[in-house]
């Protein structure tokens, strides 16, 4: 049996459907991140689970009991906001002991908990500090020690790394994974960042106006959305409607080899950036620009028999300049066939 386990679960605000009936499970000890643009319901999702938001339909489940009557501070989740939502008339220690204080424990007990928890997220001592006097990355650590002084059966995080600066999150999601996976937290976080979920999460679930597009570990999305708006949402920009037949696809930039097994027919085809590579016979291409990536450069390039920008990566020595002329090929591998672009108001896939 799953911790967490949603069923059916819609919310309506007026004729709106901010969450349509979504079922989502989550395993103990696993790390869930909810990924979607802004509006796509994500967040939304996050205050159903902690009992901050009323449902239309369906039903939210933890440790298998039914959650509809019981009130927030009785779910034994634990939630952490962006803005952290700290206490400025507090010191660190009082914050971190809030919620332990609010179920009665005693004040050794407190005090204890409350130094092993700074130990643990690496702010040692700092129990007497003034929130004002810390830096942004500390006060994330604040709020996430906090946040699981009581000890939750469930860790919900709402966009925790969204206010720090590029460099410091990348390091501290790092360090979440690594705490968590020591700690055995089952977690659910929403972000819209998608470099985030794939370095937290063990599963990713990918939002569509309300909706579950697309759910899997991190590789399996990376490497097979699902559809045109996940390719699309992860930055792959090369997505052009194709006919695939005998192991190939054809299409505005020519002849494309598909993946072996790949259904023939009408379909949109994905084409990753990696997959578009030099070669003596291929596609006569302009070069329109190139941007430096730090470990490579992506090249936009524009085919002589017209069609949309193609994407392209390649190493720092030897890169094309804009205006340059060269011929590409594409790797199978990096091939990827999705369904035929949906209708409009239709499910996503």
């Amino acid at each position: 049996m799953p911790l967490l386990e949603l069923s059916g679960v819609s919310v309506r605000f007026g004729e709106r459907a901010v969450v349509d009936e979504v079922d989502l499970a989550v395993a103990e000890h696993e790390t869930v991140c909810v990924l979607g643009p802004s509006g796509s319901g994500k967040s939304t999702l996050l205050r159903v689970v902690a009992g901050l938001q009323e449902t239309a339909a369906g039903r939210v489940r933890l440790g298998g009991a039914d959650q509809r009557a019981v009130p927030v501070h009785r779910r034994g989740v634990g939630l952490m906001f962006q803005d952290h939502q700290l206490f400025p008339h507090r010191d660190v220690g009082g914050n971190v002991a809030f919620g332990l204080r609010m179920r009665g424990d005693a004040r050794p007990s407190c005090e204890g908990r409350v130094a092993e928890l700074l130990e643990l997220v690496g702010l040692p001592g700092a129990q007497r500090r003034a929130v004002a006097s810390l830096s942004g990355g500390e006060q994330q650590r604040v709020a996430l020690a906090r946040a699981l002084a009581p000890s939750p059966r469930l860790l919900m995080l709402d966009e925790p790394l969204g206010q720090l600066d590029r460099g410091l999150r990348e390091r501290l999601v790092l360090e979440l994974r690594g705490l968590f996976s020591r700690l055995g937290t089952t977690v659910l976080a929403v972000t819209h960042d998608q470099g985030e979920a794939f370095a937290l999460a063990d599963r990713v679930v990918v939002m569509r106006d309300g909706r579950i597009a697309q759910a899997g570990t991190p590789l399996e999305v990376w490497q097979r959305p699902a559809s045109e708006f996940v390719a699309r949402f992860l930055g792959f920009e090369n997505v052009v409607p194709a006919v695939v037949s005998g192991g190939v696809a054809d299409t505005v930039w020519g002849r494309i080899p598909v993946p072996a097994g790949s259904p023939a027919g009408p379909c949109l085809l994905l084409v990753r950036p990696a997959g578009v590579v030099p070669g003596p016979d291929g596609l006569p291409c302009a070069v329109e620009s190139r941007t430096f990536r730090g470990t490579h450069v992506a090249l936009l390039l524009r085919a002589e028999g017209g069609g949309p920008g193609l994407e392209a990566e390649c190493g720092l020595a030897g890169a094309p300049s804009p205006g340059d002329r060269v011929r590409v090929a594409f790797t199978p591998s990096e091939v990827v066939v999705l369904p035929p672009e949906q209708p409009p108001g239709s499910a996503p896939e």
